[in-house]
């Protein structure tokens, strides 16, 4: 039996917790439903993918599911992982009366690649969908669409008894938030995503109490440690 693939980032983080869950519960319906011998445990694996795929590169609910398989690629810049690299997302948020904006979005975890690389190579062709250019393919049609994902989403959600206030972009925020926690630079972070400005990729930023707890034990650690050099060169016991 297949068993997918599934993030490992962090899950002691509450942001994270949510996502790995998820993660977890999306594998395990997939595999609940195989084993009763149901046929559609490949759509669910198909959504199950998507799910991760969406946070994996911090994208859009539109930017996911308008993926084609061709829109991975190897990056020069990160040989291991392998064919998954790079994202290329062609259906970016536009501006009214303006054509979907293009970006390259980087890979940035090593759990990535074999997400993807389990769907492309084993599960994706049992769907028979050799002529379908899309990356998530339907099964009436060229693509899932919207609502198939959001009741998905939801039928997750409330399994496992989330706020109501996640959704599908909640997963777009927890990847903005994982990389700055993560010590990303926030210029890197604002590309990956899309945003023209740093303050709105500010606003999808939502650090844990214990991120910021580090980040004050690490600056208070660098200042002593800078009082205790400074006196040590002036010849001065800098504990006087």
């Amino acid at each position: 039996m297949f068993r997918p693939a599934r993030p490992t980032r962090a899950s002691g983080r509450s942001p994270a917790r949510s996502c790995t869950t998820s993660s977890a519960h999306c594998d395990d319906e997939v595999a609940r439903i195989r084993a009763f011998g149901r046929k559609g445990w490949l759509p669910a694996f198909r959504d199950a993918t998507l799910f991760k795929t969406a946070y994996a590169f911090g994208l859009r609910r539109n930017e996911t599911r308008m993926l084609d398989a061709a829109d991975f690629a190897a990056n020069i810049a990160g040989p291991e992982f392998g064919e998954y690299g790079i994202c290329r997302v062609r259906f970016g948020k536009a501006k009214k009366g303006s054509p979907p904006k293009q970006r390259s979005v980087m890979t940035v975890w090593d759990w990535t690649s074999d997400v993807l690389e389990e769907w492309f190579t084993q599960i994706r062709p049992l769907l028979g969908a050799d002529d379908n250019p899309a990356a998530w393919p339907s099964e009436r049609g060229l693509r899932v669409g919207c609502q198939r994902l959001n009741s998905r989403f939801v039928a997750y959600r409330r399994e496992l008894g989330l706020d109501d206030r996640i959704d599908m972009h909640s997963l777009r925020r927890s990847y903005v938030t994982h990389l700055i926690e993560d010590g990303w630079d926030p210029r890197f972070v604002q590309e990956q995503v899309g945003h023209e400005h740093a303050s709105t990729t500010s606003i999808y930023t939502c650090v844990s109490s214990d991120y910021r707890k580090r980040t004050l034990r690490r600056h208070l650690d660098a200042t002593i440690a800078e009082a205790l050099a400074a006196g040590s060169a002036a010849g001065q016991d800098p504990r006087a």
